[in-house]
């Protein structure tokens, strides 16, 4: 089977969800602010049919630049971290880098696979990384290329080690530490549980990946050979640190500060210039580096909008409240262990229509967290099962425009991408159920 272009197929789904909207019922919970997170928050029991609102044809387009509008904030990051990323290339430090790399790995090409995978993974894990992923395609790429990889491989080590690591992570504030302060569990309880399953998941990921790298690599002879350049340098050292710094820096923000994409977007910007400086590119090379940067960033920045659109046909339609409703109140006829299950499975579904997962934390856990206390299931529980479910989906689901715009910048087909990750999902899916399952049994909380 053969998927359309990304675009062509992000307008079908906008187009379907406002199909939806003439096929399910209108309703709403009921909503209230919390004091303590400022976040409107979902009165459990609060459901109630309202008028259904049909979305027409020309008002499901409207919804896509509303949806780009709706996502700003995110695609200015993705226009100024591209920028940032173009200006590190510009001065040539980051191909001098690969090259050296390429160099000191040969006939131990394997081992970038685990180093890569690993530091794409910390990026997940610390502070849901995705859109960040983007401007760094162009530069996995060719060192997939040097390595005599594919381009799957590329995907695989950036995005998936850091979707499997946002996933399984006990500290990603955009996901785990949302679910907690929702829930009204201690933040960065039960994380010693969760590192477990981690490093399992991480563990799984890249073996899965480094056996695909070692059976699809390219012979030596037939990859392109390093251009001649010199090793790195002083200035090309510095400009590194610089770099490092500037995630260190980002993660204290995130973890420390509250910070949100305005703030990662001034980040990457100060960034972009400081390193346009110390790289001799002048104030011009560097406005220069930074235009080709944003030029190179629009179709990923037109993605994200196209995805949030989504979101947006089924918001205006009022059918999102219906279909938590449909998915999570069935569960409490099942079994505990598999209502856990059911529940995490159900978030992935959820996932396809609500692709924000501190959205989906906010929007689901108020009405799971009387469902669990019902059940006797733990909170702790529900907000596993709510990570399995819907951080895994990004894996997958095409309504994520991070994962749409990389595989798009990479040059990876979805239908090829879906063939190489969805047994690998499926597989973790089942490691996540596990882990429900033990969770219950040792009375995890």
């Amino acid at each position: 089977m053969r998927f359309p272009h990304p675009l062509t197929l992000l307008t079908a789904v906008v187009l379907a969800a406002a199909a939806l909207s003439y096929v399910l019922p209108a309703g709403e919970y009921e909503r209230r602010d919390d004091p303590e997170t400022g976040r409107s928050i979902v009165v459990p029991g609060s459901y109630q049919e309202v008028e259904a609102n049909r979305i027409g044809i020309f008002d499901a387009i409207v919804a896509i630049p509303r949806g780009m509008a709706g996502r700003a904030d995110v695609v200015f990051l993705i226009f100024l971290i591209g920028g940032a990323f173009a200006v590190f290339d510009a001065t040539g430090a980051l191909r001098r880098g690969i090259a050296w790399l390429v160099e000191r790995l040969e006939g131990r090409e394997i081992l970038a696979i685990p180093v890569v995978s690993l530091a794409f993974a910390a990026g997940g894990v610390t502070e849901n990384l995705q859109e960040e992923i983007i401007p760094l395609v162009p530069a996995l790429m060719l060192l997939t290329k040097r390595l005599g990889y594919s381009p799957m491989v590329g995907v695989a080590v950036s995005a998936g080690s850091a979707f499997v690591g946002s996933a399984f992570s006990p500290i990603n504030p955009f996901q785990v530490l949302t679910a907690q302060e929702v829930a009204d569990v201690a933040p960065l309880s039960g994380s010693g549980f969760r590192l477990v399953f981690l490093a399992v998941a991480l563990g799984l990921w890249i073996w899965w990946t480094m056996r695909y790298a070692a059976r699809t690599r390219v012979e030596a002879e037939t990859v392109e050979a390093a251009e001649s350049e010199a090793a790195p340098g002083w200035r090309d050292l510095t400009i590194f640190g610089i770099v490092a710094a500037t995630f260190g820096v980002l993660v204290w923000g995130l973890l420390s500060l509250g910070w949100d994409f305005d703030h990662m977007s001034a980040l990457f910007f100060v960034m972009g210039v400081v390193v346009g400086i110390v790289g001799r590119l002048g104030i011009t090379g560097t406005a220069e580096a930074y235009a080709q940067g944003f030029k190179s960033m629009g179709y990923a920045a037109l993605l994200i909008g196209f995805a949030n659109a989504i979101y947006v046909v089924m918001d205006d339609a009022r059918i999102i409240d219906t279909i938590v409703r449909g998915l999570f109140i069935p569960l409490a006829e099942l079994p505990l262990a598999l209502s856990a299950i059911g529940m995490s499975a159900a978030q992935g579904v959820l996932h396809f229509a609500v692709p924000s997962v501190s959205g989906q934390a906010v929007l689901t856990l108020p009405v799971l967290v009387p469902l669990s206390d019902l059940l006797g299931l733990s909170r702790q529980i529900t907000i596993l099962a709510y990570q399995y479910g819907a951080g895994l989906c990004d894996l997958i689901t095409p309504t994520n425009g991070a994962l749409m715009a990389i595989l798009a910048a990479s040059g990876v087909r979805y239908e090829e991408w879906l063939r190489f990750v969805v047994p690998r999902y499926l597989m973790l899916m089942a490691l996540g159920a596990v882990a429900l399952v033990i969770a219950i049994a040792i009375g995890y909380s």
